[in-house]
């Protein structure tokens, strides 16, 4: 079931990026707003006419404080981490500020993540949590979420990367960087059902370990990017990162959810959206900083441009590596040894 959801999550992502370009490029930047409305509302109507919730339902009130303390806390780190080598354009004054920035946003973000946490645990208590924090007590669960933050670290920021080089770098248009990514894209959401079947008869192993590998090779191949890199190589190299993330990212969903009791799904699906986009998000914010900073200390011109990516797309390979060590970590839920001890409570 996994693998057909992929399907649509991967085929989503491969026409957007041409079909932005498309826009980009005959009618201007203020036109993707124009034509994504009209679709979200749509796709508002069609989820609350036909979308229904099937499980059991309980009465579960928000707690406001604990959402101000979530956005304190994932905001600020996320924030601090894209003041990272600001005012580096040789300005002292504005250098230190972006110093005293940095170190002010990952402060909040740090006390405002534990003042997070330290909420759920006491809510969770009397099953009131926004964020039942419980759900870390299944190992195959957290070994999972943590292998899903570390790749969408480096993945989310790569591929951000990868469509500024090729127009900053290699100066392709719009529509040329839409096209680049598409071949990727299509393949990962087709080997989706593939990858499923495969994931039900042999476990996680056999998908994950050659994924982290292909991820992260792909992602030292950047490290030599040029202003001479030729184009469909680099397509090939796109298409081939792709498919080792699909090998990825359908049994990491699916065995972190799949260690859980059902009373804690709900829960459990929060905490996968929201590490995946937070890490991801973080690594976006890391990694283009990281290019804009060192761009501007080299110099001027394509070769600066084509160090910083260099640099960024460094620290993004560097950060895949504990991928390959985690990929022989994580379990197939079924495969786990009969009369383990079940969720606490």
């Amino acid at each position: 079931m996994m693998g057909r959801v992929s399907i649509v999550m991967a085929l989503a992502p491969a026409i957007g990026p041409t079909m932005s370009g498309l826009v980009l490029q005959s009618l201007g930047w203020h036109w993707i707003f124009g034509i994504v409305l009209p679709i979200a509302l749509v796709a508002l109507f069609v989820g609350a006419r036909w979308i229904h919730n099937l499980g059991e339902t309980r009465n579960a009130p928000i707690d406001v404080t604990s959402v101000i303390l979530s956005a304190f806390g994932f905001g600020g780190l996320v924030f601090g981490l894209s003041q990272i080598g600001g005012g580096h354009g040789g300005d002292a004054e504005a250098a230190g500020a972006s110093v005293v920035t940095l170190v002010v946003s990952l402060a909040i973000g740090v006390f405002g993540l534990a003042a997070f946490v330290w909420r759920q645990v006491r809510l969770q208590r009397t099953d009131s949590a926004l964020l039942d924090l419980r759900v870390f007590r299944s190992r195959n669960f957290t070994l999972s979420v943590a292998q899903l933050g570390v790749m969408s670290l480096a993945f989310f920021g790569a591929i951000t990367l990868l469509p500024l080089y090729l127009q900053t770098v290699l100066e392709k248009t719009p529509l040329e960087t839409g096209l680049a990514v598409l071949p990727g894209s299509l393949a990962m959401g087709l080997a989706g059902p593939v990858i499923g079947r495969i994931y039900d008869r042999f476990g996680t192993q056999i998908l994950l370990v050659p994924g982290a590998i292909i991820v992260s090779a792909t992602l030292w191949f950047y490290t030599t990017l040029g202003t001479d890199t030729s184009f469909p190589l680099l397509i090939v190299v796109q298409t081939i990162m792709m498919l080792g993330l699909a090998l990825s990212f359908t049994p990491l969903f699916t065995a972190s959810l799949g260690s859980l009791e059902p009373r804690f799904y709900s829960y459990g699906s929060a905490v996968v959206g929201t590490v995946q986009q937070v890490a991801g998000a973080a690594g976006i914010a890391l990694l283009v900083t990281i290019m804009a900073s060192v761009s501007a200390s080299t110099g001027t011109g394509l070769e600066a441009d084509a160090a910083g990516t260099r640099m960024a797309f460094l620290i993004a390979a560097i950060i895949s590596l504990p991928l390959i060590v985690g990929a022989f970590l994580v379990r197939k839920p079924a495969d786990q040894l009969e009369g383990a001890a079940p969720l606490a409570h």
